[in-house]
């Protein structure tokens, strides 16, 4: 089994992979792998261990930084990307240079076990509110220079990506709407100025979400609001003279024990900054030498 991304129905950007590995090799040899010259230049085998059970994602990246070092190196996996591997599984082979293998090692792992732990803990969520309706988001707090590579994580896991930066989407939020003086104001001036751009809209009241509501945007994230607001938001939103045409987003202290009650009250969107914020690597091994024999595949 072999490939970048197979199975799914997306990739993620090709020059983005290449740039984020390219930076990665840079700041991990420096000079050169002091270590690695104590090498015989020979060719090897090494595998891929999995340490506990997780959803793998980033072989993109995985392989892009052991073909920077070595273009005849040759990988093979044991496991899609996407998939879900239990704590022993073998998930690649690897056959190229000595040196290059353990040159490669930490950068590959550290794309791989990060993206991994987004993807796994998206699995998780979007396992959590199965059934119900609402899609699980990311938000914007990411880690500086992974952004592309972990909302690709996300979606890896099932979830869906939220705006990609400050440029593809206009997002009024409380600061905006201060500035602008009303809700209804800082709307009006976004439709003016970007006509074309997804709006959506942040409001802290009830009256606030009808204002959004009667002025049209793409999507109201309600924010914070306890339980029994949150309920009549989504009665408000789905009675005559809206009808459900807007979708609801939740936003704020969200966690895996409480999302599946949120999701059930209704609201179609619930993002959640800890999928790329709070993030746990997945632990991988990257070993010389062929995989043990009863090591699962």
């Amino acid at each position: 089994m072999s490939g970048a991304a197979d199975a799914l129905p997306f990739a993620p950007p090709h020059a983005a992979v290449e740039a984020d590995v390219a930076r990665a090799l840079a700041e991990d040899l420096g000079s050169g792998d002091v270590t690695a010259m104590l090498l015989p230049d020979v060719a090897d085998d090494a595998y891929l261990l999995c340490k506990e059970d997780a959803v793998i994602c980033g072989r993109p990246w995985f392989d892009a930084c052991h073909r920077a070092l070595d273009p005849q190196v040759r990988i093979d996996w044991h496991v899609r990307e996407g998939e879900r591997a239990a704590r022993g599984t073998v998930l690649a082979t690897l056959r190229g240079r000595a040196r290059a293998l353990v040159g490669a090692e930490r950068a590959s792992l550290n794309f791989l076990q990060t993206l991994s732990g987004t993807a796994t803990v998206t699995a998780a969520y979007v396992e959590a509110v199965r059934g119900t309706g609402a899609k699980i988001l990311d938000t914007r707090k990411t880690l500086p220079g992974l952004r592309l590579a972990q909302k690709y994580a996300v979606r890896v896991g099932g979830g869906v990506n939220h705006r990609i930066g400050l440029f593809d989407a206009v997002m009024l939020k409380e600061n905006h709407v201060r500035a602008a003086g009303s809700l209804r104001t800082a709307i009006r001036a976004a439709r003016a100025m970007h006509p074309a751009l997804p709006l959506i809209v942040e409001v802290e009241t009830l009256a606030q979400l009808e204002e959004a509501l009667d002025e049209g945007c793409e999507r109201v994230l309600i924010d914070d609001f306890d339980a029994a607001t949150r309920r009549e938001a989504v009665r408000v939103a789905h009675a005559p003279p809206y009808s459900g045409r807007i979708p609801l987003e939740v936003s704020g202290g969200v966690d895996l024990a409480g999302v599946r009650a949120i999701a059930e009250d209704g609201v179609d969107c619930i993002s959640i900054g800890g999928l790329t914020k709070h993030v746990r690597a997945i632990d991988l091994s990257l070993k010389l030498g062929p995989p043990p024999g009863d090591a699962p595949r």
